[in-house]
Formats: C-alpha cells, structure tokens, sequence
C-alpha cells in the first residue's frame, strides 16, 4: 500500500469526526524532507481559518505518532482547496449554489452562467434567463468564475 493510501486511511476518520471530508493527501519529495500536504473541506460551506487549524492541530498528532513516516523529516500543510479547484463531485457543485461557473463538456461545447440547482446527476445553468441542465458525466472540466464586483439583489 503506498504512502498516500496508508495516510489517507489513517486520517480519514479523524477528519471526519471533526466535521470535514478529506479531499485529497499530496507527498512530494524535497531534497531529504517530505511535504504531506492535507487537502480538507466541509460538505455544505467553506472552512474558516481557525477550523482548518483545529485540523491542523489533529493531523499533526496524530503524523507524530506514526511510525511509517520513519525518520526523514517533513513539513506538514493542512489547507482546503483552492478556488481553481475544479467542481468533480455533487457536492463540490452544491455547496457553490448561485455562483459563476465555467464548464467545458466533453464534446467541446462550452456553457457559462450561475449555478441555479443541483441534483446527483446534474446541475442547472443560468445562461441569458435560461436554464440549462448540464449531466455530471458530459463535463471535461467546471471551474468556478471569480466575481470581485458581485451585485447582490434581494
């Protein structure tokens, strides 16, 4: 079992008591240290600092304590994943309702426009006052657009 299949299973449920999803473990090898970089989030909004440092805190109790790490040296960094993060699961869609998405379909086609639902399969596309439905399975890749001057209506 690698490194990184080992760390998983062995942080998994602790991340999870504290209520995140792991998203994904990264181990990169830097001269004679080793970076173990924590990819964490929470299922319905996006963590504050001072969570991500409570599971930071738990991360590194635990990596203390393991022994399969042996003796070289590593630098731990627990973070949550960033805006360019592309949207792969229904969640990752879910917990970003109401904001600009790019998506790129594997037949090329292009769709822009919010976020207006979610369902397992699929998400609704507001393009130009219509809805579009785009099938999870159709997309290449769905990044979230940044909005630094979003007008906010009520």
């Amino acid at each position: 079992m690698s490194l990184v299949a080992n760390l998983t299973e062995l942080l998994t449920p602790a991340i999870k008591t504290l209520g995140f999803v792991l998203e994904e473990i990264k181990v990169t090898p830097v001269g004679k240290r080793r970076i173990i970089a924590v990819i964490v989030d929470q299922e319905d909004k996006n963590p504050n600092l001072d969570q991500v440092t409570v599971v930071s805190r738990e991360v590194s109790n635990i990596l203390d304590n393991y022994s399969q790490l042996g003796d070289q040296p590593f630098t731990l960094e627990v973070t949550t994943p960033g805006v360019d993060r592309p949207l792969v699961l229904p969640r990752h869609w879910q917990k970003n309702l109401g904001r600009l998405v790019k998506v790129v379909k594997i037949d090329g086609q292009t769709v822009s426009g919010r976020i207006s639902s979610v369902s397992d399969v699929s998400a609704a596309i507001e393009v130009a006052g219509k809805s579009v439905e785009v099938l999870f399975g159709d997309v290449k890749r769905a990044q979230i657009e940044i909005e630094f001057n979003r007008k906010v209506t009520n």
